[in-house]
């Protein structure tokens, strides 16, 4: 019964539970039934329930297969809710924490410690607190006919939007299987202050952090989004920026799709220099379970050609992995170069994502990994103490090598398919300068945000945005990438966040 399509196969699941699991139960509730129809009145200090029912000779083996029973349920639980909880971050509606995949083949094992943690700090607190077996049976009671109230719910959603049923059928079911789960239900109620109210307090505070950790991230990307700056300001600053442009590649991670974040205003505005390349990169968590390497970059451009910006948009379903710091580099710098490389000849691969009316970009194009997009332009990298501008005729280009007292340079080399056409002016140029870019190196651009309400705002908006949501984010680990970054190539800006 509590079988995990992670661990399972759903055809394996399906005879298990035909053959074996449902024939058992059936046999087990009728006798059940049959001993309590016969014996109303127990002269004993029994209380009527299961083990009364089992014949003494073979009350001990039963104990071992419920105990046993009890172990697969409690780890079934215990990997759902690891399930649950990472698609729920995933989306946004719960604080980010530590996800182990204990799989390299089934994405769907994985481990998260802070919740295994909680998991028995629970398990013992309200094992020690109750100390009777009755009061654990009214609460995990309500528990359970709650979820199955709700999963009947659930059902004629699904029956209507995903199977397309008609919706008098939808209803039908709720009210046939609702009234009886309703009666169960009211009965569960009766014995709420003999236990039941555990599992209610226990849903509500995870309710509370959910609802709050979620409304603190909406606010805080509609922020995001009201005072992103304008394109008409970047463009007037010239391709300059009207600062000095170092070499290398500025990474700025943000969560705006469309526009420039407040953070690089406020970047530009405190220091007098940025980078030759600029990158600003999305990483985005969509809900379904994997997007192909294939599609996983959607790439554009930030202002005319000669101002080297460039967005990227990385998506990850709620199942993938991230890769660590180097390979993930690798991809995006070779999705930007073939972003570069296939621009004049992109119709049939790009897609019109969006269009901003204080915008100059006009077009996204779904780029691959490298390792998926074999026609695609590829990267080498080797140490190297001196080198060279060569030309970009054939099938490869290198830039010219740059080395630093304080670590060595890489020699960078874009290696183009062999059906490349030859390559514009300024498409070669622009190839150039990304390689230069990024032998000089990557920099990544973190903004480090505080959240306060407006002044006027409400006690209750207050209290989650001061309060709560600041204290889940100071106590809830940073964005999956962030944890594969080079601490020592990275830059936090700092802004206070008024919403």
């Amino acid at each position: 019964m509590y079988a995990d399509l992670g661990h399972f196969s759903q055809l394996s699941i399906q005879i298990a539970f035909s053959f074996v699991v449902y024939p058992s139960l059936i046999l087990a509730y009728m006798g059940q039934a049959a001993y309590l129809s016969k014996h109303h009145i127990i002269e004993s200090n029994y209380r009527i329930g299961f083990y009364v029912s089992v014949p003494e000779s073979i009350r001990w083996p039963v104990l071992g297969v419920a105990i046993l029973a009890a172990v697969v349920g409690s780890q079934a639980v215990i990997t759902g809710t690891f399930s649950i909880i990472k698609q729920c971050s995933a989306l946004g509606c719960f604080p980010r924490v530590k996800i182990v995949h204990t799989s390299s083949k089934a994405h769907g094992q994985i481990y998260i410690p802070e919740i295994n943690w909680t998991l028995m700090l629970l398990c013992l607190a309200v094992t020690i607190g109750f100390r009777d077996t009755k009061r654990l049976g009214n609460a995990s009671g309500l528990a359970v006919i709650t979820v199955m109230l709700v999963t009947t719910c659930l059902m004629s959603v699904v029956m209507v939007v995903c199977w397309h049923k008609n919706l008098m059928v939808a209803v039908a079911f709720t009210l046939f299987f609702g009234f009886i789960e309703g009666l169960y239900f009211s009965a569960a109620l009766i014995k709420f202050l003999e236990g039941a109210w555990v599992p209610i307090a226990l849903s509500f505070i995870i309710f509370t952090i959910m609802y709050v950790w979620h409304y603190g991230t909406v606010k805080k990307y509609e922020f995001d989004v009201q005072n992103k700056v304008s394109i008409n300001w970047l463009l007037g600053l010239g391709h300059t920026l009207g600062i000095a442009r170092v070499r290398g590649i500025g990474l700025i991670h943000t969560e705006l799709v469309t526009g420039i974040p407040a953070i690089f205003s406020h970047f530009v505005t405190n220091l007098p220099a940025f980078h030759q390349v600029l990158v600003f990169l999305c990483v985005k968590s969509v809900p379904v379970p994997h997007v192909r390497p294939e599609e996983r970059f959607l790439v554009g451009r930030v202002g005319p050609k000669e101002y080297h910006i460039y967005r990227c948009i990385a998506r990850y379903g709620y199942r993938d992995i991230h890769k660590d710091d180097t390979e993930f580099e690798r991809d995006l710098i070779c999705s930007i170069a073939e972003f570069i490389r296939s621009e004049p000849s992109s119709a049939g691969n790009s897609t019109i994502l969006f269009r901003d009316p204080d915008s100059a970009e006009e077009k996204m194009t779904v780029v691959g990994t490298s390792s998926s997009n074999l026609n695609g332009v590829t990267i080498s990298e080797a140490e190297a103490d001196s080198g060279s501008l060569s030309n970009m005729a054939g099938a490869s280009a290198q830039a010219e090598t740059v080395t630093t007292p304080d670590k060595p340079r890489k020699r960078v080399r874009f290696r183009l398919p062999e059906s490349t056409p030859t390559l514009k002016a300024e498409t070669e140029e622009e190839l150039n300068e990304l390689m230069e870019a990024r032998e000089s190196g990557m920099v990544f651009i973190m903004g480090h945000s505080y959240m306060k309400a407006k002044r006027g705002s409400g006690k209750l908006k207050k209290m989650a945005i001061n309060y709560g949501y600041e204290f889940l984010r100071r106590n809830s680990r940073g964005p999956t990438y962030a944890l594969s970054i080079p601490r020592a190539s990275t830059l936090e800006v700092g802004m206070a966040y008024h919403v």
